[in-house]
């Protein structure tokens, strides 16, 4: 099978490519960060998740603006990419592979949380059979909760398959691109094998994707965020990356007062300082002087 043989594909390849670099350095040069990719989550047609009046792809699009902003205004040493600028649709294996080919060396994926719609059933009235008995009437209704929130932040790897809300939520993305069945091998975001598939996939960077991670979440925790920790999940925007690689959720679009913050310039100004302190101390951990 197609699939079977793509596994034993990247299995042999990422036993290899250890010895190989993605870095924009030779390895004798001395290591500096260059160049960093930030993608702005979803985009265009990809633009369903929402709160009471905002769009996680319109938070997640002027996040990364400010946060490319704040980079190219403090590290003037270090080349900012945006995987895109405006409201428009970018399919997951463009978004990672422009951080590919431009050697990036740091790739930072920006999306707002969600809660997923639950359905129930509620008495609506009432109605009498033939027999005159009184039988309730039922109606199905949606909700999600408004109360969940926090922060979290992911890195390519092995996710529970009965934790897959994120990885459903996120890799759905697949599902709006043209081909994508031959793009992905016959990828499905529903399909526990084609998960299993992309966690096999995860990169070599595992160590300093979680570096980067945990740091970016101390900083949230420093302002007082609720942390949700760092997970790896079978993120297809992650999986192929040449570099330390994340994607961090900035807050709950479903929860009212985050949706707010997220939004509020203050917010705005306190998210991107916190990323921008965890690039920071990252880069002062890894750079080799």
């Amino acid at each position: 099978m197609p699939l079977k043989r793509l596994i034993y594909g990247f299995v042999c390849l990422f036993a290899i490519l250890p010895l190989t670099s993605f870095s924009n350095n030779s390895p004798t040069d001395t290591y500096r960060i260059k160049t960093i990719v930030i993608d702005a989550g979803h985009g265009g047609k990809d633009g369903s998740t929402h709160g009471v009046y905002s769009k996680e792809k319109d938070v997640a699009l002027k996040t990364a603006l400010n946060l490319g902003k704040a980079i190219e205004a403090n590290l003037k040493d270090v080349k900012v990419i945006y995987t895109r600028t405006e409201d428009v649709f970018i399919p997951l294996y463009e978004r990672i592979g422009i951080a590919n080919r431009v050697k990036a060396d740091l790739f930072i994926s920006i999306h707002c949380n969600d809660m997923p719609v639950i359905s129930r059933k509620v008495a609506n009235g009432y109605y009498r059979d033939k027999r005159g008995r009184k039988i309730t009437r039922y109606k199905t209704v949606y909700s999600k909760s408004t109360s969940t929130h926090g922060v979290e932040t992911f890195v390519s790897g092995f996710g529970r398959l009965d934790e897959q809300d994120v990885v459903l939520r996120e890799n759905a993305s697949i599902l709006l691109e043209n081909d994508y069945q031959d793009k992905y091998d016959g990828y499905d975001p529903k399909d526990p094998e084609s998960i299993i598939m992309l966690s096999l996939m995860k990169n070599t960077f595992r160590d300093q994707s979680i570096k980067l991670a945990s740091l970016i979440q101390q900083e949230y925790v420093k302002v007082g965020r609720i942390d949700r920790g760092v997970q790896e999940k079978s993120l297809a925007v992650l999986a192929r990356a040449g570099m330390p690689a994340v994607l961090t959720e900035i807050g709950f679009i479903s929860n009212p007062e985050e949706e707010d913050y997220m939004n509020s310039e203050s917010g705005q100004n306190e998210i991107v300082s916190c990323l921008l302190n965890a690039i920071q101390a990252y880069k002062k951990q890894v750079e080799i002087n």
